[in-house]
């Protein structure tokens, strides 16, 4: 579980991050969630479009995105949304430290 400094941390790295995933009139398909799944586990930080032409209103698709591949939803704003999800491997970005009363995010 993400603290509100982190995820305003996160945010912050989110707004000049490139949408690299689009949702359109395909809607949620096993091909999206692996190319979310496989952005995750390489950038650990994901910023999506829905399309108008959707079915899927932005906040249910990250949140089904975020279920699929065990992400978190950091935001969802008009019709973009982003997703983190620390890869335990090769962590690429360094989260604040939680405060005293929490534990780190893992």
């Amino acid at each position: 579980m993400l603290t509100s400094k982190q995820r305003a941390f996160l945010r912050s790295l989110a707004m000049n991050a490139d949408t690299i995933l689009m949702i359109g009139k395909g809607n949620m398909s096993d091909a999206i969630i692996k190319q979310a799944d496989d952005a995750l586990t390489a950038r650990e930080l994901l910023k999506g479009k829905v399309l108008e032409t959707a079915e899927l209103t932005p906040r249910e698709a990250a949140e089904m995105l975020a279920l699929a591949t065990s992400s978190e939803v950091i935001q969802v704003i008009g019709s973009k949304f982003v997703l983190y999800r620390r890869n335990p491997d090769e962590p690429k970005i360094e989260l604040p430290k939680a405060g005293r009363n929490r534990k780190r995010a893992e």
